[in-house]
């Protein structure tokens, strides 16, 4: 089920009278966006908004057709049950969201294909890899099938295998529906980014495609050392560029 877009009008989110991110307006479709910057750039803090876990300041996020449907979240440290099984955990994240009884069955199977672990369903979460916990986690942000998915820092922590596994399963569920990916590894950011929003100490650099990041970049440089160049300076600017 392909899902709608979504933009931010005016959102700000911040604690207090002190840090705060924003504001911004900006549009995300359908896909991959990754939202970078350097530690303390205001990339969970932000999450915390969309999320709905903090409420902001001003602003709003909206759909194309109003309010958004629903929300899913992963955040930097997820705590997964090592005794349970994918499958009973899923199910109870389905009923806590409110799916149907009669389509939990459905909605469990589904998003364990979709992060590739349908057969590991019945076995204990605590002897899954790394990398297969960090894709369960994915799948319990996802299986109420959210308007909006948000994945804080997903590949941290990862060995280089099971990165890109993970960046597969991120590509795949970005084809129908809005993924915010919050990263400061310019490499997933170049692997899976159709979209990116880069943050300098709460204020937006740059908003767009990515493809609008690469032509930035030094021609004299290598492809991949030139975006990285481009983004890291995106970081330490203090306007938007």
């Amino acid at each position: 089920m392909t899902q709608e877009g979504l933009r931010t009008e005016g959102l700000v989110v911040g604690y207090g009278s002190g840090f705060r991110v924003g504001p911004i307006t900006a549009t995300f479709p359908v896909g991959v966006t990754c939202l970078v910057g350097a530690n303390g750039a205001g990339k969970s803090t932000l999450f915390r908004g969309l999320a709905g876990l903090q409420k902001p300041k001003a602003g709003s996020l909206l759909g194309e057709s109003g309010a958004i449907r629903s929300v899913g979240f992963l955040p930097q440290e997820p705590a997964l049950p090592s005794h349970a099984r994918p499958g009973d955990l899923l199910t109870h994240v389905a009923w806590l969201h409110g799916v149907p009884r009669a389509q939990r069955a459905g909605a469990v199977t589904a998003v364990l294909e979709a992060v590739g672990l349908a057969e590991r369903a019945d076995q204990r979460i605590g002897v899954l890899s790394g990398g297969m916990r960090r894709r369960l986690a994915i799948a319990q942000a996802m299986v109420h099938a959210p308007s909006l998915l948000l994945l804080d820092e997903p590949t941290v922590g990862l060995d280089p295998k099971q990165r890109a596994s993970l960046r597969d399963v991120i590509t795949a569920i970005g084809q129908d529906r809005v993924v915010l990916v919050s990263t400061h590894l310019l490499e997933d950011v170049r692997r899976i980014a159709q979209q990116v929003v880069v943050l300098a100490e709460g204020r937006v650099t740059f908003n767009g495609p990515r493809a609008d990041l690469e032509a930035k970049a030094d021609p004299a440089l290598d492809p991949s050392d030139g975006f990285d160049a481009v983004v890291a300076d995106l970081m330490e600017a203090g306007e938007e560029a």
